[in-house]
Order: structure tokens, then sequence, then C-alpha cells
């Protein structure tokens, strides 16, 4: 499975933190090749699970970390789901998803908070105009004007946008990575990643939406695909967003930014990924 690098600013002050973050991220599938600066607060991974993960299991060690970098020497990019970034039908969904050019292939990496529980569609659309929420961004992305399938067809049987489904838990949130050998980094920004209601049936319904859009349903999120700090190109300590610190914003970000699905809490921390 293609892998990607993951840079995290980790509260380290000793080598005793170093140790229980090596070890919270040892003997971990899909985690390897760990390396860990004291001096720069930096731990930085080549993983092949969801970035998410990644610093849960940072965080397991009790210090506090805020991804900074994603990717290698690839274009990358970024999508916000909801808040003052996106757009979300009733304003309950938020999510942070990442882009990332690995050689071929083109990386998603992504978690989305208050989903209903179950299969959604998942589309990169052709305009990144949400001045009227998702019914302004086009339909999917489709320079051959091909039909609609899913990501394992033939070009001529898939839009470029056609990315497939995410699952999401009982909680709301889906967690996901999403390797792409069609789409391109460059071909994408600019325009929007959106999420369905329903699950995209990848072309194969009896529907007649379903070689248009796969009949998965109403558009429920939607965020324009901007470009974003790749490995090493994001030395940020105070977040440009409101101009304090990157430790303060990310606690008032996981304090600030919750909501209730099911009767389960959930939080996203928003800022200083860009």
């Amino acid at each position: 499975m293609t892998s990607a690098k993951v840079e995290f600013s980790v509260q380290m002050t000793c080598e005793k933190c170093v140790q229980a973050v090596r070890n919270s991220l040892s003997n971990v599938e899909g985690i390897q090749n760990v390396q860990i600066s004291l001096e720069d607060g930096t731990v930085v991974v080549d993983s092949t699970v969801p970035y998410s993960v990644v610093q849960e299991k940072i965080e397991n060690s009790g210090r506090r970390a805020v991804l900074k970098g994603y990717g290698g020497t690839g274009a990358s990019a970024v999508a916000m789901l909801g808040g003052d970034s996106g757009y979300s039908a009733g304003d309950q969904i938020r999510g942070v998803i990442r882009f990332v050019q690995a050689g071929e292939d083109c990386i998603i990496d992504g978690t989305i908070d208050g989903l209903n529980p179950g299969p959604h569609g998942v589309h990169v659309h052709e305009c990144g105009d949400i001045s009227k929420g998702c019914e302004s961004v086009g339909e999917h992305f489709n320079p051959h004007n091909t039909p609609h399938g899913g990501p394992g067809d033939d070009l001529t049987k898939r839009h470029y946008g056609d990315l497939g489904n995410i699952m999401a838990d009982e909680s709301g949130r889906a967690t996901f990575r999403i390797v792409d050998n069609v789409l391109k980094v460059w071909d994408i920004i600019g325009r929007s990643l959106v999420v369905t209601d329903g699950p995209d049936d990848l072309g194969k319904g009896e529907s007649p939406r379903s070689k248009v859009d796969g009949n998965s349903g109403n558009r429920l999120t939607c965020g324009i695909i901007a470009r974003a700090s790749g490995l090493f190109q994001n030395t940020k300590k105070i977040c440009a967003c409101d101009g304090i610190t990157l430790w303060d914003e990310r606690d008032r970000s996981v304090t600030g930014w919750k909501h209730s699905k099911n009767g389960v809490a959930t939080s996203k921390t928003v800022c200083l990924i860009f």
C-alpha cells in the first residue's frame, strides 16, 4: 500500500517524552520509520493509515500533537467541510480531508464527524464555488465526459472525481484513507469535495441516476480544495486564523468544535494544517 510521510508538532520536554511517543507508535500496523526530534518538537512517520490514527496514538502517550505537514515532494491540498471554510446542511457535519500526490497515486486522507452511520458517497466536483452551498459546485469532475462509475473502474467507465464510499461508524465519524491512481492533486486544486447522504452504487444500479452520480442522494457537505503545506513546509508556531499559539488554538478547537450525534460528543481540531 502507498505510504506517505506525516509530520506533527508534539509537546515534548525531555528524553522520557521522546521514549513515550516512540513506544506509542511502536508495533502499530501501518506506522513505520518513526523520526523524533526533541529539539524541534516534531515527529515524522511513514504511514499507510489515516493521519488521525497516528495523532491519536501519539496523544495516547499523554503529549499533545498537531498536524504540520503531509506528504513528501509531491503536491498537497486540503478541503475543510463545515464551519467558515466549507458548507454543511444544518452545519452539523465537520471534517478535514487532505490530498497528497505520491508518484502516480493520489492519497485522500480524512476524518469527518456528524454523519449518519453507514456508507456515504464522496466525489470531487468541477467547481470551487460554495456561494450557494453544495448546489453551486457543479457536477462531478469529469474532463472526458465518461459515465459515472467506481474508483476501481477503467477511465472510460468512471469520472475522475469518483472516489466511491466512506463508512461512518455509530458515533457518526468516518475515518478513511483512499489511494486513487487517476486523480492528480494539481488537477483538483480550486475544485471541491462533496459528501452525499446516501451510498454511491458505483454506476451499477438500476436507477437512471446510477450513471450520473451513483444515485447517492443529496449533497450533505462540501469544501473547496485548496493548496496545503507539504512535509517540512509549515514552520508556523502562531495560528494565522487568530494570532494565538498552535497549542492554545488546538485546545480551543477541541473544546469549541463539538456536537452530539446520537448522544455521542465529537470534536475536531481545525486550524494549523495549511
